[in-house]
């Protein structure tokens, strides 16, 4: 097992066990309405709801008990009390058990749909449902889709960064064009080249050269089950610069992106059908899929639409008083700063009141703190759970400001808000963090790379959690070389360095420009209000349906924010989101969509949502 090094001055034992508490499940949603496939209504009130349990309703195994298995129960029923009644009794509650038993196969299939475990059956996740499979049936069929459902930068445009993967931008090199960091790690042979001084600036070919001498073996290789150590020490330098104080690399994990992370989490935390995790509504579907697959509950508490998707603690209050009331047993609190689906940046006061909820509760901070590059409000930096209020862009200590320019301010995040607060927070509250290569100015979704931090956790946990990553070998190597990049970039003086801030203040700023332009859009139809996007990249509008529309989403048999997206696909081959996918407040629809189309394709994306919108009001009017 892995020990930790620090384990004896920096954690604590965990306090989230100690509310264990019982109680009955309650009902889920009906499987054979999920197995149509249809885009039904998501409620959040739904999601707080348990499993069902498995009921016997399978057919009966092909085969007919042998006359010496079947039980004797009449038998059983007329017998005298003796020393034989115990073992008849036995029999008797064996053989009934043995009636309940599901089947092991049922019309000649083992995997038959009615025996698939159920919780499959239950989970949902919106952003690759109905409407994404019938955009790529669109798609195949040579419609031009626009695919706003997810934050898929490179798949509408975006452009990876030189220094982790691209060079010979501008005019053409002679000889063949430069692969940089990850390419060189990939294919060493480059790096002896005769011609690699000409084609590769030398800081790329010196840190391909340290990154291959810490992978035993090449990227070939299985790593550490944690990841590459040397890959840690930079995510934990990346920290320990953002945040002001020292991380714990031995208490870091790399992972294929940011959700294994958070579903391993998860699978520690839930028990069983008692436990319960408190979830942000509207909230990310991995979470409400994540906890249904695990046969866990979530317990939703509200964000206020009305105060621009603000954080309320009366609503976090009551949800954790409702949920113990029902006998759960509420043992972690997620939280996505800046938000998806709702675009919000987290001040400073409402990390502090998370902080101070989780340490009375006894509860995990969960922190989800993938956007935290991509921030446009000034007055709204990002401020991570670690320590105190400082800006994005934490890794060049640059911030993005509403006019779409960089300053100088120093960078923060949550465990920076716990640790700047003090005892007995900064060593009494539990944290994991979560970031990836996937979002931000990289944008690199299809490498997988991403990283938690375990804050606080009790170092016998740090070792099951190590155990427990030990049953995948290890990350992708590839996705760890571009997290080195991502939380690493070129320093000060370094040939690379002016290339990798001009390629992400670019970004940001046009990011910040995109978020505006689709807002104002928005905003500009009958019938549609949309909060700013202050930080991540999505718009989550409100839409206010007519009856008739209503009317008409119910005979479709689909909630109507499905049925408006639906009918935006077919017309305009734009992707968004249902609001129901993600819950909301009973009564209100929305939509989520990307901000990712490039700004030369912007103009034309909010063209035909107004085209549609216009056509889509007048019909149901």
């Amino acid at each position: 097992m892995i020990k930790s090094k620090q384990a004896s001055t920096e954690r604590v034992p965990g306090r989230v066990a100690e509310h264990a508490m019982t109680g009955a499940d309650s009902n889920g949603a009906e499987p054979d309405e999920l197995r149509q496939g249809a885009a039904a209504p998501i409620s959040p009130r739904a999601w707080s709801q348990g499993p069902k349990p498995a009921a016997a309703t399978a057919e009966a195994p092909t085969q007919d008990p042998s006359p010496d298995d079947a039980p004797d129960t009449g038998a059983a029923d007329q017998a005298p009390k003796s020393a034989a009644g115990p073992a008849k009794a036995a029999a008797a509650a064996a053989a009934a058990a043995a009636a309940q038993q599901l089947p092991a196969s049922k019309d000649g299939k083992v995997l038959h749909p009615d025996l698939v475990n159920p919780n499959i059956i239950k989970t949902q996740y919106a952003v690759r449902g109905e409407l994404y499979l019938k955009a790529e049936e669109m798609r195949r069929a040579g419609r031009d889709v626009i695919f706003t459902n997810i934050g898929n930068p490179h798949n509408l445009g975006a452009k990876p960064k030189t220094f982790t993967r691209q060079a010979g931008r501008g005019p053409p090199r002679p000889g063949p064009l430069g692969r940089v960091v990850i390419a060189l790690c990939a294919a060493p042979d480059l790096l002896d080249s005769p011609q690699a001084a000409g084609l590769f600036p030398h800081d790329t070919v010196a840190r391909a050269r340290k990154l291959l001498s810490s992978f035993t073996g090449g990227v070939g290789s299985y790593t550490d089950s944690r990841g590459n150590s040397m890959v840690r020490q930079d995510v934990a330098d990346f920290i320990g610069r953002r945040d002001g104080f020292p991380a714990n690399p031995e208490h870091i994990f790399l992972t294929d992106g940011a959700s294994p992370g958070v579903r391993m989490s998860l699978s520690a935390l839930i028990r069983n059908s008692d436990d319960a995790i408190l979830v942000p509504i509207p909230q990310y579907p991995l979470y409400s899929a994540a906890i249904t697959l695990l046969g866990g509950i979530l317990v939703p508490y509200d964000l206020d639409e009305s105060r621009g998707w603000a954080l309320c603690l009366s609503s976090l209050k009551a949800a954790v008083a409702d949920a113990r009331a029902k006998g759960k047993c509420v043992r972690a609190l997620v939280f996505i700063n800046p938000g998806n689906p709702t675009g919000q940046v987290l001040p400073l006061a409402n990390l502090r009141d998370l902080v101070r909820f989780a340490f009375d509760e006894k509860l995990l901070l969960m922190a989800d703190e993938v956007y935290q590059e991509l921030v446009y409000e000034e007055e709204k930096p990002f401020v991570s759970a670690r320590k105190d209020a400082r800006p994005a862009c934490a890794l060049l200590g640059l911030h993005m400001t509403a006019s779409g320019l960089l300053d100088g301010q120093p960078p923060a995040t949550m465990a920076a808000a716990l640790k700047d607060m003090g005892e007995p927070y900064a060593s009494g509250v539990e944290l994991i963090s979560y970031h990836t290569v996937s979002k931000g100015t990289s944008g690199e979704c299809g490498l997988r790379g991403g990283y938690y931090e375990m804050v606080n956790i009790h170092p016998a946990t740090v070792d099951q959690f190590y155990k427990i990553s030990s049953i995948n070998l290890s990350p992708n190597s590839i996705g760890q070389i571009a997290l080195s990049c991502m939380v690493n970039p070129p320093a000060a003086g370094d040939p690379s360095h002016e290339l990798w801030i001009q390629e992400q203040q670019g970004e940001l700023a046009s990011l910040n420009r995109r978020a505006k332009m689709v807002v104002d859009g928005f905003n500009s139809l009958q019938g549609v209000s949309c909060n700013a996007t202050e930080g991540a990249m999505y718009a989550f509008p409100r839409l206010s349906l007519p009856p008739r529309a209503l009317e008409a989403a119910r005979k479709a048999g689909r909630a109507p924010d499905a049925f408006y997206c639906l009918r935006l696909l077919e017309a305009t081959g734009i992707v968004a989101v249902p609001g129901s996918g993600f819950g909301q407040a009973e009564g209100s629809f929305h939509l989520r969509t990307t901000i990712l189309p490039r700004e030369e394709r912007m103009a034309e994306f909010v063209q035909k949502f107004r085209t549609f919108h216009q056509s889509f009001m007048a019909e149901f009017m």
